[in-house]
Formats: structure tokens, sequence, C-alpha cells
């Protein structure tokens, strides 16, 4: 079988250069038919996102909401096999550039095109994918601030007596928000004192509520809960819990799931009470897990708790409690002071 060329060309040397060049990607496995790469980006990623059926609802969600607004409106016109390193470059500086979206939003839509592009490989629409900048995949939040436990309690008390017990357990069990707004009756243990997270409610940005699984299977869990909540939690079950086995634990109006801007609403007051402005309700998660690492907890029992596949979060938790080992240093000393004062005895 043979092919035309994609283009005529000046001179015999030309044609004899692209000639020796399509021969010696035909030898390394590299040469593809160039109508593949055709396709453009903006009709490809149609494709991959009808073809993923699996994708959580607020995943596809937020991947659909990146390509319409920061990925398409640049690259989508572009061919495949267009779609240089270069190219791909120069749409991530611009970003970065123009501090519009923030960086975290930058690293979630490279990551996504760089996964619709891996596809492309696999599809054998391009040899090689042309995402290689090296670090933009990663996502670097800033520091997340870290309440006292006397300032947890301030906002619990501040928040309004249906929500006090939520701000509490939310801190101390480590459950996102998600799977607190799922919490039903029959997952809570008061005799063993346990929960189980089994599910989570999403929110579109409609304001939908979808209940499917936590988002990975580390993040269904029994997490145990302080004995010092128990007294909070029965008193939270007999009050603003719904009924039965499966009633919510903590919910809305009539007993019905707790959407996020009625939860909100009450949250910034609380916050603007206390006096703690920018403090996130997902800040409380990341306040009781560096208290649970500051019990010298392991990584393997942070991860547990924490609902968390990777290590690399748990590990976050354990170095932000570094100024411990002052504490633990004065702890030894004071055990080798005992020990030698027996000896001298002896």
């Amino acid at each position: 079988m043979w092919r035309a060329a994609p283009s005529t060309y000046r001179t015999k040397s030309d044609a004899n250069a692209f000639l020796a060049s399509t021969r010696s990607d035909l030898e390394r496995g590299t040469w593809m038919p160039p109508e593949l790469g055709r396709i453009r980006l903006k009709e490809y990623s149609e494709q991959w996102m009808a073809q993923k059926p699996n994708l959580r609802p607020r995943s596809k969600e937020q991947y659909s909401i990146n390509l319409r607004l920061h990925i398409l409106p640049k690259l989508g016109a572009t061919e495949l096999a267009k779609l240089s390193p270069a190219k791909v470059r120069s749409w991530h500086a611009e970003m970065l550039a123009a501090g519009k979206p923030g960086a975290p939003t930058v690293a979630k839509s490279y990551r996504l095109l760089h996964a619709i592009l891996a596809t492309a490989v696999e599809d054998e629409m391009i040899p090689k994918n042309p995402c290689l900048l090296r670090g933009a995949s990663t996502d670097r939040p800033a520091e997340r601030p870290v309440a006292t436990i006397e300032q947890v309690y301030a906002l619990a008390d501040a928040i309004g007596p249906s929500l006090r017990t939520m701000v509490l357990f939310a801190t101390f069990t480590g459950l996102r928000f998600g799977e607190l707004r799922a919490l039903k009756r029959s997952r809570v243990d008061l005799v063993k004192k346990t929960v189980q997270v089994v599910e989570q409610f999403q929110e579109l940005s409609s304001g939908e509520l979808v209940l499917g699984p936590p988002k990975t299977d580390a993040g269904m869990r029994t997490v145990a809960i302080p004995q010092v909540l128990i007294a909070d939690l029965e008193a939270h079950l007999a009050i603003h819990s719904g009924s039965g086995p499966d009633g919510l634990v903590f919910c809305g109006t009539q007993y019905q799931p707790l959407h996020r801007k009625t939860f909100y609403r009450n949250w910034n007051k609380a916050i603007e009470t206390v006096k703690l402005p920018g403090f996130h309700f997902h800040d409380l998660r990341h306040t009781g897990n560096t208290l649970a690492a500051a019990t010298g907890a392991s990584t393997k029992e942070l991860m547990s708790r924490m609902g968390h596949a990777s290590p690399r979060a748990a590990l976050i938790y354990q170095h932000a409690t570094q100024d411990r080992d002052g504490v633990i240093a004065d702890a030894l000393s004071k055990l080798i002071v005992k020990d030698t004062k027996k000896t001298s005895r002896g």
C-alpha cells in the first residue's frame, strides 16, 4: 500500500528529507497516518467525556467547566497533531501570568488536558503526549490554618444548636462535609463509640444532591468517636436528627438533606462572630487531623482515620507536628534522669 505525501515539496532534497524522516518513524514504530491527528481537540474531548460513563457527577461537572472555560477557548480549534509541547507551554504560561483562574484550577486544567491526550496516544491518534511540563499537574494550595480547641468550641457555639455538634464532629472525627451530610442514624454506634462512613452527598452547581460512595475505597471506613463527644451527639440525635435508621444525623429544615447554601449562611455568621475570617469548614478536618497526628498516630493510622489511599496527606499532618520534637526530647530527658537516679541509688 502506498500513500501520497501530505504536500508537495519545492526541491527534490526536501522530498527526500521527508521520505527519510518517514522511513525512520516507520522503523521505530512511531509513524502514524497523518489523518488521525487531524481531529480537533474540541471534538476529541467531547468523545473522551462521552466514553467516561463512570465519572462521578461532581467530577464530570468540574471537567466540563474546566474544558469550557480554560482549555477549549485557546486550544479547542487545534488539531491533535498540532498540539506541540511549545503550544501547551504557552497556554499554561498565559493562564498563570493572567492570575485567573487561580493556580489550583490551572493545575487541574493541565491534569485534565494531560489525561485526554494520554488517551489520544493510546488511541494512536498522536505519537506522544505534548504535556511535558514538569510539576504543572501538582496543585500546591496555601497552608491552611489550624484552629485551637477553644476556637473550635467557640465556632460550634456561634453556629447555633442544630449545627453545633456537626462542627465538633467534623473536627474530631475528620469526616468530610459530604460524608457528614449523608450520615444516617444507623451508621452511628453509641455503645462502641464508632461511626461508619459508607456514602456521601455531592452537590452540583444546580443545587442537586447526588448520593454515592466515597471517592475511593479507602473512604469507606469506621472511625472511633472521642468519648467527650458522646453526650453532645446523644443530645443532638434526640432533638435535631431525622427519625428511624435512615434518618439523617445532620440535616436541614424538616429533616431534609442539608444544602451547602443553607449551611454556609450560618457558617459565615459564625466565623465572623468568632473573628476567624477566611476560615473554611474543611479547615476543621485539617485541625482535627493535625491534633490526631500530635497524639503520636502513625501514618497508617492517620490514613485509616482520614480515609486516604495515599500516605501523602497523612505525612503532611505529621510534618505539621514537628514542634512536638522538643516535647519528646523533654520526655526522654525526664526518663533518663529518673533512670540515672535509680542507678545512683543502687
